[in-house]
């Protein structure tokens, strides 16, 4: 078949060469000759062409086109956009119980649920199915659950692989045992540390009376395990002026995440009558700070490379928030929202409740 085609080929290419040379005045000079051999030489060498691609040559060639067209659309697939970004990202708040009463504190002590051990297992695995590849350990104070937080990170990273496991935390109980034991399952260590002033943190409801302290020795401890350090601060009326660029470029950090003190309705925005009654409760209206003031601390600390401001625009329905009974928070304008369990109906269905602005996960890197 391949040499018939061949034949054909080449026959078509000879047919067209003479009807042109029937067209052509009849010269004798040196130019025409030239001019002959060359159209000659291109009629063989489509002829040639022609017959490559119906050999096999020619199907091995298609086959690679179509492997790097093919390799092409994966590379486009995880390239990250808004419209395939899913649950890669997850801020698990599996306990609400702390011991600080931060009085801008978005996320409440307003019950005592825990999930059960298998709950938990169940809902890591099926987040991780859905595309989950990093995850953050939050509270409330995850460290006053030492063996659970343990065995959470080591199930995270040994279990389901994920790419990263972070816990975020006020620092107070964290201790050299249990990361000698647990290090290892972790690959970020955020600290809460909204001022290097106690009395400012004493005023905000994080006093303990050496916090500075306590973050550097977190800070040593996570050198010594290869664990990355980072620190997190919440910005309002009290610490918008406070200049901390001496101690952050002491402390070294690999990122200074500072937040734009945030408002959410349900959770801190309690009447003053209701804090009074209820320690659990929280007021952050008296704390809020206006766009200048914001503005005014992150141009003070821009120089920092490991700073990372986050407005209230960026955070608010940025971040995908799994709480205590493993339904998804949507902390962004109104009132906060809660979907349903990803235990009753899945991940994909439990999304549908809440709106999460892939975009400015995307703006603020995606973590």
């Amino acid at each position: 078949m391949i040499v018939a085609r061949r034949k054909t080929a080449a026959s078509n290419s000879q047919t067209v060469a003479n009807d042109w040379c029937l067209n052509t005045p009849i010269r004798e000079d040196r130019t025409f000759l030239r001019e002959h051999v060359w159209f000659d030489q291109l009629n063989h060498s489509m002829a040639f062409i022609y017959s490559i691609a119906h050999s096999t040559f020619g199907l091995i060639t298609v086959a690679l086109l179509a492997l790097a067209f093919g390799l092409y659309l994966e590379i486009q697939h995880l390239r990250p956009s808004t419209k395939r970004i899913g649950c890669v990202s997850v801020k698990y708040h599996f306990t609400r119980k702390c011991n600080k009463t931060c009085k801008f504190c978005f996320h409440t002590e307003k019950s005592s649920h825990v999930a059960t051990e298998e709950e938990m297992r169940r809902g890591l695995r099926l987040l991780k199915e859905a595309g989950m590849r990093k995850i953050n350990f939050a509270g409330g104070e995850p460290f006053l659950y030492p063996k659970q937080l343990g065995w959470l990170c080591q199930y995270c990273k040994e279990v389901l692989a994920l790419e990263s496991v972070s816990i975020i935390t006020n620092g107070t109980k964290v201790t050299k045992t249990w990361l000698d034991k647990y290090g290892k399952f972790v690959d970020v260590m955020g600290v809460s540390c909204d001022s290097f002033n106690e009395d400012t943190n004493e005023l905000n409801g994080r006093g303990t009376g050496e916090n500075v302290q306590q973050l550097f020795r977190i800070r040593d401890w996570c050198r010594e395990l290869r664990i990355k350090f980072k620190l997190n601060t919440v910005v309002c009326k009290l610490n918008w002026r406070e200049d901390m660029v001496s101690t952050i470029q002491e402390l070294q950090p690999f990122r200074w995440k500072c937040f734009q003190v945030l408002f959410v309705e349900d959770e801190n925005d309690a009447s003053s009558a209701d804090t009074a009654m209820d320690k659990r409760k929280r007021d952050a209206r008296d704390l809020l700070i206006t766009t200048e003031q914001w503005q005014s601390f992150c141009e003070r600390h821009q120089q920092l490379d490991a700073f990372v401001p986050e407005s209230n625009d960026l955070m608010a329905s940025s971040y995908l928030i799994l709480d205590e009974y493993m339904c998804f928070l949507d902390k962004g304008k109104g009132k906060e929202k809660q979907s349903k369990s990803i235990l009753e109906v899945g991940v994909a269905r439990a999304l549908e409740d809440v709106y999460f602005d892939k975009a400015a996960f995307i703006k603020r890197g995606g973590e």
